[in-house]
């Protein structure tokens, strides 16, 4: 049984093969084990999965013999008939066979909702459906993979296996995402992150909470150090504040009501109750709460590299993608209604910027709305979100962007502007985003005197610009697999001695371009100069300056390039001036 949340007319073919798919597979698996408690089988980006509870775990060869069966039952080509049961007739069948995941499903549907069902051969299974006409009209498929699954993702119910498949119209197809994933593989930020020493996990410390290697500090020092300049050339103040607070700063948010479940739990100290943050921005209010403002002084833009933590579940953590401990490029931006169009374009304008400086090109712009029917997740404030929302709307008119709309995806407080980047396997991640927020600022009471001498209610502007230094570094490895510019790498420059005797001017070539603020290491080890090169391109250093009689004489320094272009001899100060002109 799918989660088909979207209107039917958004059922492409493609979608109905792998919701199909989910079933051959579903059915090929209880052939094989007819005891199989089946949980639920959705259609999902690129392919499908089902999760199973079986009597013992899965091995690599079981999952050919499944996929053996699933290429049988294509060929039988049956064809898939709906049909339908009364809700109490569809629970008890359903416990009868066997089926207590699929008896929960229907107990839990709304009352009055249609309870369906999709044969083909001998296999029936509880479905919304749409699927294709016949188990022969699925595609390309190949089983991918087992994995651990939650009942409902619920840590706390049965632990079921979760079969991957990937599907796709034809095979060239299936060898292009086959291909990606090889090329994903090869970048993987964990892997790397390892291999070009840059973070670490540790178990005694706890999951979620990496370590930051020298190198990959000096990654994240850059980074900070970079937007932290273009923040204060843009008119920003940079502030520090607690990583922690008390519960009822987040009770007046209202993100006690709408997050709790993504905060850590309560430390009761001297009988007051406090939280670590999951976000900045009540502090940032604080901030604007404790000095009087006028009109003149608006906007205020407050940014701080603040430090936040989230109860992301074991499984969900990744690397440096998906933490517990996170610090994000934060800012608050305090203004007058008439301000908050060119500030929001200011936001973006920034964010265009940075990407440029990065080198990142493939992303895109999706506004996120609210859904008006969901008055639980969203303050219930018609005209608060239709005005956020239009404001957003002529922001990328103004500014001429292209950009896609999706219901659902803003915050509790107000919509939202989110930059999808595009990962290695093409899918996309929300990395920065502007928010427009007038629920805080009515929640807090905060005000500004206008030019009228009256109190006016200030419009708050959240944005992050490169996100969170974790994900935007993880990104980075993987969208340079490793081989950064030279003006972001922990290491810029190895100087390669080829003998003793040589030490002695490798180390003034060393001090020389230390003192011209460049990253740059000696390695004396007495070593064979090929196999220090050849492990300064494991290590992915952008330079590598071999040092003999000749270049001491000369007071050069033979260079060569991460990937093996030999540009010779150059005077020393030459290469600094290179050096100087590439990293500017």
């Amino acid at each position: 049984m799918a989660d088909n949340s979207q209107p039917a007319e958004q059922y492409d073919e493609i979608w109905k093969q792998r919701h199909t798919a989910a079933h051959v597979l579903a059915q090929a698996v209880v052939e094989m084990f007819p005891t199989a408690k089946l949980a639920i089988g959705p259609p999902i980006e690129d392919g499908f999965y089902y999760d199973f509870d079986l009597p013992r775990t899965l091995t690599p060869e079981d999952l050919v013999e499944v996929a053996s069966r699933m290429k049988r039952i294509k060929r039988d080509n049956f064809p898939l008939v709906r049909s339908e049961k009364p809700r109490e007739e569809a629970i008890a069948w359903e416990e009868e066979r066997g089926q207590p995941f699929k008896a929960e499903l229907i107990h839990d549907l709304p009352e009055g909702e249609t309870i369906s069902f999709y044969t083909q051969g001998p296999f029936t299974d509880l479905c919304r459906g749409p699927h294709v006409e016949s188990t022969g009209k699925i595609g390309v498929f190949k089983l991918a993979s087992v994995a651990g699954a939650y009942w409902r993702g619920d840590e706390k119910r049965d632990q079921l296996q979760r079969i991957y498949g990937y599907l796709f119209d034809t095979q060239e197809e299936m060898d292009a995402h086959l291909a990606r994933l090889e090329e994903a593989k090869r970048r993987d930020h964990k892997v790397l992150g390892k291999q070009l020493g840059l973070f670490a996990n540790n178990g005694t410390i706890g999951p979620g909470l990496p370590l930051w290697l020298p190198k990959g500090a000096t990654i994240r020092r850059v980074l900070e150090r970079h937007i932290v300049d273009v923040e204060l050339a843009s008119g920003y103040s940079h502030v520090y504040t607690p990583q922690m607070a008390k519960v009822d700063l987040y009770k007046i948010s209202g993100h006690w009501e709408h997050y709790q479940d993504g905060m850590f739990p309560v430390m009761k100290i001297e009988n007051e109750e406090f939280v670590l943050r999951p976000m900045n921005c009540p502090h940032h209010i604080m901030i604007y709460q404790n000095d009087p403002h006028s009109y003149r002084d608006l906007p205020v833009r407050l940014a701080e590299l603040g430090t936040m933590y989230r109860y992301e579940k074991s499984g969900q953590l990744s690397g440096l993608s998906r933490v517990r401990a996170m610090t994000l490029n934060d800012a608050h931006i305090f203004c007058r209604e008439d301000q908050v169009v060119e500030e929001v374009k200011g936001c973006i304008l920034m964010v265009e910027a940075a990407y440029r400086k990065l080198g990142i090109t493939d992303y895109t712009y999706r506004l996120s709305l609210h859904d008006p029917n969901d008055k639980e997740k969203y303050v219930d404030n018609p005209e608060l979100w239709e005005r956020a929302e239009g404001e957003l709307r002529d922001v990328f008119k103004d500014l001429g962007l292209p950009y896609y709309e999706a219901a659902g995806e803003a915050a509790f407080y107000g919509p939202k502007i989110d930059i999808q980047l595009r990962n290695m396997l093409g899918k996309e991640e929300t990395v920065s985003t502007v928010q427009v927020d007038r629920h805080l600022p009515k929640q807090f009471g905060l005000d500004y005197t206008g030019e009228d001498g009256h109190k006016h209610q200030p419009v708050m502007i959240h944005r992050g610009i490169i996100s969170t230094m974790e994900r935007m570094v993880a990104f980075l490895i993987e969208h340079y697999a490793g081989v950064f510019p030279t003006w972001l790498a922990p290491v810029q420059a190895v100087v390669l001695p080829i003998v003793d005797r040589h030490k002695e001017y490798g180390q003034s070539v060393v001090d020389k371009l230390k003192a011209k603020g460049f990253r740059v290491e000696l390695d004396a080890r007495n070593e064979k100069v090929g196999k220090k090169v050849a492990e300064s391109e494991v290590q992915k250093i952008p330079y590598m300056l071999v040092v003999g009689d000749r270049d001491a004489a000369a007071g050069t320094v033979s260079v060569r390039l991460h990937g093996g272009t030999d540009l010779g001899a150059i005077p020393l100060d030459d290469f600094i001036a290179r050096l100087v002109e590439e990293t500017a």
